[in-house]
């Protein structure tokens, strides 16, 4: 009997061991990418698909009357006054574009804001009401919060609104109404990140270097 539980003490610690060499092997990077393609591509390109319907429609019918309580719902969520700025915010930017920046924004879906609160874009929360989590470091002595998504698709929805009404990225709309060409609207997201200028740069490395321009067609 003694011998019977030596064998399965024995067994069931390879077992364990087993379990934690394969859990504790790091994933290589073209595994991350993988997966990042499978998880985030298809949700960036699902929103986007609704985005544009919404734009083209919207467009269309800025002078029905049937239209007119959708688009001052519309003008409030994206604090615009005038048509002409909410087709500005609307518009949904390349999908490459978005796919690079959840890259970096989550390396590659592999960082804790995305593991704990399906965060891809470090998009950061100020309403203590909503779901948030605590990032490890301080602005000071003041908490930095991170918003937490039901879904990655809540995340991209989220991301695309945005980019669509924040004064930062006034420029960015601008522009986006005249081209679809990721590599110019990059040079126009430098407020996004600390680095400022550097962030255009990196975004077009990642989309060049990636081939994500192939989701733009």
């Amino acid at each position: 009997m003694k011998i019977f539980k030596i064998t399965l003490v024995l067994t069931l610690l390879i077992f364990s061991n087993t379990l934690i060499a394969k859990e504790s092997k790091p994933i290589s990077i073209k595994e991350k990418k993988a997966n990042f393609r499978k998880l985030i591509v298809p949700a960036v390109d699902a929103v986007y698909k609704e985005l544009n319907t919404q734009f083209k429609d919207i467009s269309k019918n800025l002078t029905n009357s049937k239209y007119k309580q959708r688009i001052a719902k519309l003008k409030k969520t994206y604090k615009v006054k005038s048509d002409k700025e909410l087709l500005m915010a609307l518009k949904p930017h390349p999908r490459s574009i978005a796919i690079a920046q959840a890259a970096m924004e989550s390396a590659w879906a592999t960082s804790k804001f995305f593991k704990k609160a399906t965060n891809i874009f470090g998009i950061w929360s100020f309403n203590k009401n909503e779901p948030r989590i605590a990032a490890s470091g301080k602005r000071g002595s003041k908490t930095i919060w991170l918003k937490k998504y039901a879904s990655i698709k809540d995340s991209v929805r989220d991301y695309y609104k945005n980019l669509g009404r924040s004064h930062a990225f006034k420029e960015f709309r601008k522009l986006k109404m005249q081209t679809n060409d990721p590599y110019k609207l990059v040079k126009k997201l430098d407020r996004y990140s600390e680095i400022g200028a550097k962030y255009g740069k990196e975004l077009t490395s990642m989309i060049k270097y990636n081939k994500f321009y192939l989701y733009d067609k």
